[in-house]
């Protein structure tokens, strides 16, 4: 897996990773240690640009899961009761993450783990960029 960091400018500063290769078992630590040091420097807002990956296996999911928290936790105002509420509403999307760009293979394995809950899917970086 291969990743390419960007910075483009919404009415927040949106740091970009663009995933070339599958997340999986042997991957899904590299992503999760390049955005511990994307945070480290001060990323509060991430798009994950998987137009690219063309497989991601539970281990992806987990850490696609892992960094919303993280993200999440560095956030002010959103507390864990609002979180539950708006799941169960199928009102609650994340605002410090997104992913765009899911092949309709991955998008699939995302719904199916129920991702698409709590994380907007958007068709192309640039309108995922603009949804920040």
């Amino acid at each position: 897996m291969e990743i390419n960091v960007s910075q483009q400018q919404a009415r927040v500063p949106v740091t970009i990773f663009s995933i070339t290769g599958e997340i999986d078992a042997e991957s899904y630590e590299q992503l999760e240690a390049q955005v511990q040091q994307a945070m480290g420097t001060g990323t509060r807002h991430l798009l994950l640009d998987l137009t690219q990956v063309p497989y991601i296996s539970s281990y992806g999911i987990r850490g696609i899961s892992e960094i919303f928290t993280w993200l999440r936790d560095q956030s002010e105002g959103e507390d864990d009761a609002a979180l539950s509420q708006g799941l169960r509403d199928g009102k609650f999307k994340s605002q410090h993450l997104k992913l765009s760009g899911t092949s309709p293979q991955v998008e699939k394995v995302l719904k199916m783990a129920g991702i698409d809950m709590f994380l907007e899917m958007h068709r192309n970086t640039k309108e995922a960029v603009a949804s920040f």
